[in-house]
């Protein structure tokens, strides 16, 4: 207690027991309030043995944790020895000094903590950004978003184009914080290799999980044939794996200097001449990201959608492809159905004569001009026997055939929608309403028919652009023989908003019957005779209502 290097320990810091059995049960009823105990035995003049008993719970100091062993064990059996030295020879200062010293041992390399986890670690992260693109693709064909872009004139270009331009913003951002935060956590896997390596090898990985979504299994034996490799390496995963391979082996030791852009194209000091470089993997993410895109777009279009529409498997040789503006539109007759599936053949369309005396008016007019080629410039639209037809299906099980019959959603629909006028489609459950319009919208392909109007040229005019339009309706109404131009529209309004202007025009002409200044409804009104050149409508306020006893609405209050 007295000869303490730092400081004489107090006596309150040391208790005395007799035995081992009593300091036993001391340190049983108080746990955690001793570090450790020493046990003196006097065997003779010249002998002393001691035993050291410590408490090998770590304890947390000032935010870090201390090893019992060199913070208290070590040190009280240097004090040990030392004061047993002291009192056996007889000499107060005695010295008694105790180093340690690593024991001899081969050389080794000390590897990176990533060295193992790197490319499980980082492809996870690489996944986040396909996960949610998947979820956006899975609310898009769950809403029918694309079907109803289509219908609005959306033009497949158009959408591949913006939504690889979002995505790869995405991706591009992914892949940017992804080498930054590495860089910033000081691993040396992104501290040592170039930054553009790094970059390039998470940005063209997850730009090819955009366009695909499978998956090959890794090989063992990576090197043991080109064709292995070949058909390896049209995966992404599997080419990321092998990236992060290889930048993990560039960094795994501190003497290891990484891969920089100057030797991106050289193999690493473990791997033969044959060997994959980093510059090799960026070759294949840029081919297979135009392989696997091409292969999107062509299954896209081949493959039936929710409609069960699908262009043919040779549709790119259709010399009509190679442009998207087309001065017709016609029904086309699409196929549908399954690629490899067994359909039944469409049988041929049944004469069928319409009960009702008005229908078969109206279908021997359209009839009589479509025979004679008559255009009326008062038509809009023109359907010429309209026919919607499922084919029945053949399913072929283990043991036995099923075949399904035709099912006539539409036995020829013949009609003329006059300009200026809201047309209505009524009659029964099983009629053929949905069926028609979703043939006339191009979501369901017909069977048979034909429609003059899946021939309108249609332009969207910048706000900008608007004060050309008179000069431009002008011309075009001056060679309108010239271009076969039977009419020009300018839209401007959505469907909705006709109905909620008619609607509003429609209370407007009831309140002013019923002598009401405020329509039913209206949440802004203009105060009467406050009209000026700043307040054309008058100044406006904000009206409150609620239901009186009748429980009709009326007007509680307003703003100022």
């Amino acid at each position: 207690m007295a000869n303490n290097p730092d400081r004489p320990i107090p006596s309150s810091k040391v208790k005395s027991f007799g035995t081992k059995d009593e300091v036993d049960a001391w340190l049983y009823s108080n746990p955690m309030h001793c570090s450790g105990a020493l046990h003196f035995v006097e065997r003779n003049a010249t002998v002393i043995s001691y035993g050291i008993q410590t408490n090998s719970a770590p304890v947390k100091a000032r935010g870090q944790y201390e090893d019992p062993t060199f913070k208290f064990q070590i040190p009280l059996q240097i004090a040990a020895e030392r004061e047993i030295a002291r009192s056996l020879i007889g000499v107060p200062n005695f010295s008694w000094v105790l180093s340690l010293k690593e024991f001899a041992h081969p050389a080794r390399e000390a590897f990176a903590e990533l060295t193992d986890v790197v490319p499980v670690i980082f492809f996870a992260a690489s996944m986040f950004g396909f996960v949610f693109q998947m979820s956006s693709l899975i609310t898009e064909k769950e809403l029918k978003l694309r079907q109803a872009m289509t219908m609005m004139g959306l033009y497949d270009t158009a959408y591949w184009f913006s939504w690889l331009t979002w995505e790869g913003i995405i991706t591009l951002l992914s892949s940017l914080f992804t080498v930054l935060f590495g860089m910033m956590f000081r691993f040396d896997f992104f501290l040592n290799n170039s930054f553009a390596i790094l970059f390039l090898v998470f940005f063209l990985f997850q730009l090819n999980m955009i366009v695909t979504v499978t998956h090959f299994p890794y090989s063992t034996n990576f090197k043991s044939k080109r064709t292995v490799r070949i058909v390896w390496s049209l995966f992404p995963p599997n080419l990321l794996a092998k990236a992060l391979q290889m930048l993990a082996e560039a960094t795994s030791t501190p003497k290891d200097i990484g891969i920089s852009w100057s030797t991106r194209t050289k193999c690493g000091p473990n791997d033969d001449h044959d060997c994959m470089t980093i510059n090799d993997i960026y070759l294949w993410l840029v081919a297979t990201f135009f392989l696997w895109f091409i292969l999107t777009i062509y299954l896209d279009n081949i493959i039936p959608n929710v409609s069960g529409v699908r262009k043919s498997v040779f549709y790119f040789l259709n010399p009509g492809y190679k442009t998207e503006i087309q001065l017709v539109v016609e029904f086309p007759l699409l196929n549908e159905g399954g690629i490899c599936s067994c359909m039944g053949s469409v049988p041929p369309q049944e004469h069928f004569t319409p009960d009702d005396e008005d229908v078969l008016a109206e279908e021997n007019i359209v009839k009589q001009q479509a025979k004679e080629g008559t255009v009326d410039p008062n038509i809009a639209v023109q359907i010429r026997g309209l026919v919607k037809t499922y084919p029945g299906t053949t399913t072929i099980g283990c043991c036995k055939c099923r075949r399904t019959s035709p099912y006539h959603a539409l036995k020829g629909f013949w009609v003329n929608f006059a300009k200026d006028q809201l047309c209505c489609l009524l009659g029964p459950n099983g009629a053929g309403k949905t069926t028609a319009i979703n043939c006339l919208t191009g979501n369901t392909p017909v069977t048979g028919g034909d429609e003059e109007n899946i021939a309108f040229l249609t332009f969207v005019i910048p706000h900008h652009r608007e004060g050309l339009l008179t000069n431009f309706f002008a011309e075009l109404q001056d060679r309108e023989r010239e271009y076969g131009i039977v009419d020009i529209q300018l839209g401007l309004a959505t469907l909705e908003e006709v109905f909620l202007n008619i609607a509003r025009q429609a209370e407007l002409e009831a309140a002013t019957a019923e002598g009401r200044l405020i329509p039913v409804g209206a949440r802004f009104v203009g105060i009467p005779r406050t009209e000026c050149a700043e307040y054309p409508s008058g100044v406006m306020v904000k009206v409150f209502r609620e239901q009186d006893e009748s429980g009709a609405l009326c007007i509680s209050g307003h703003s100022p």
